[in-house]
């Protein structure tokens, strides 16, 4: 029997593969980011769209893991819904500046950006909270006033912003500020952070965004500047092909000393789609299952009902279960109009499907977006943001 404990794989929420497949041409295209922005030539900031389950977060995290190395200050957060963005960005920053500090040969100049993070943290207070009320921010430093604390996010950004890449400027490196979910950030927060990465791009300031999120964000950025088509350099993450797809199954089994036959990589590849989070669960699925080295197809077919049993209450149940009973007749309109395709769907259809008047089922489709289930994959047009989502909702009993 394989043995257990050996298994590589690691299905998991953000957590890395143990093969990092299929992602060379976005990790080499940061590197000369980070190489260039060092150098103090312009760049843009990147943005990387995918549904979920492609392995956004896990890319980011990498992108971050190589900043740190070459000795970058980085932060990362993860935008929610209706949360302000100025308590985590400070967070984010302030891990930032501690990263720089330890090689800034002014420990006040650094004292003095901390104050200046500081005044911009308190801004999240109430204006009207009192003394004890008050979050605090934790940063060992005087309030520095008169800078990034006007109240206006984007005055504040900005000043913010500069005030940091100043202080990575001095070590010669610089900073990246990751983050995940952006298409959760409020309108008002969206159109500061561009208008900040605006004005550091254009004074050539060492400072990156890199933010991640669901295929519609570029529309979100658009929305907020126009500019934002040309502030961001845009990268879709997809699903792996069938070359990459066997490379994240083949190089972890090889580590472990173990084989898989040509024909269960074919079977693995057909159930999981090559996206990379369903790599991962068929693949510790088929390595559980197998009696035996090596991993065939038959073990493969064995290992599936396990598989899309975990993948159903982890991956695609904690989704549904947020949905309420209108919202579910809705998404089970999706799966049928699209036979459990991963494709888009007119929203007229989806209400002609249901006998219904389009404007009576608008609450249902805009408060599936707002719990990123499903996104407008262009005018007219809804689908879903996990997956095999519609395949899942088709094989419910209801």
């Amino acid at each position: 029997m394989m043995d257990p404990i050996r298994n590589p794989f690691a299905p998991g929420a953000g957590q890395r593969p143990p093969e990092l497949a299929g992602r060379d041409r976005e990790l080499d295209a940061f590197t000369v980011v980070l190489e260039r922005v060092a150098r103090g030539r312009p760049e843009r900031s990147l943005v990387l769209t995918g549904l979920r389950g492609v392995g956004k977060t896990v890319l980011l995290g990498e992108l971050k893991s190589m900043a740190m190395h070459r000795g970058w200050g980085t932060g990362k957060i993860e935008a929610r819904p209706e949360a302000d963005l100025r308590k985590p960005l400070s967070a984010a920053l302030h891990r930032a500046i501690r990263d720089l500090a330890v090689r800034h040969r002014n420990p006040e100049q650094v004292e003095t950006v901390l104050g200046v993070l500081k005044a911009f943290a308190l801004k999240a207070n109430p204006a009207d909270a009192k003394l004890r009320e008050q979050w605090q921010p934790g940063i060992d430093a005087p309030v520095a006033h008169g800078r990034a604390d006007s109240g206006d996010i984007e005055i504040d950004l900005v000043e913010l912003f500069t005030d940091v890449a100043e202080l990575a400027a001095d070590v010669g490196t610089g900073v990246a500020l990751l983050i995940d979910e952006m298409q959760d950030l409020k309108p008002a927060d969206v159109s500061a952070l561009c208008a900040a990465c605006h004005e550091l791009s254009q004074s050539g300031a060492p400072l990156v965004v890199v933010g991640a999120g669901l295929p519609h964000l570029p529309a979100v950025l658009s929305a907020s500047k126009s500019y934002s088509e040309r502030l961001f350099r845009y990268v879709r993450i997809d699903r792996l092909d069938r070359e990459e797809a066997d490379r994240a199954m083949l190089a972890p089994i090889k580590r472990e000393d173990a084989e898989i036959e040509a024909d269960a990589l074919t079977a693995l590849f057909e159930v999981s789609g090559g996206y990379p989070y369903f790599v991962q669960a068929y693949g510790k699925a088929a390595w559980d299952a197998a009696p035996k080295n090596p991993i065939t197809e038959e073990d493969v077919r064995v290992a599936a009902p396990e598989a899309e049993a975990e993948l159903a209450v982890g991956f695609f149940g904690s989704r549904y279960e947020r949905a309420t009973p209108a919202e579910r007749e809705y998404l089970r309109a999706m799966a049928e109009l699209t036979e459990g395709r991963d494709e888009g769907i007119p929203t007229a259809t989806v209400a002609d499907h249901l006998g219904r008047k389009p404007s009576s089922l608008s609450p249902s489709r805009d408060s599936l977006m707002k719990k990123g289930l499903v996104y407008s994959a262009e005018r007219g047009l809804i689908a879903f943001t996990v997956p095999h989502f519609g395949r899942f909702l088709l094989g419910r009993e209801e």
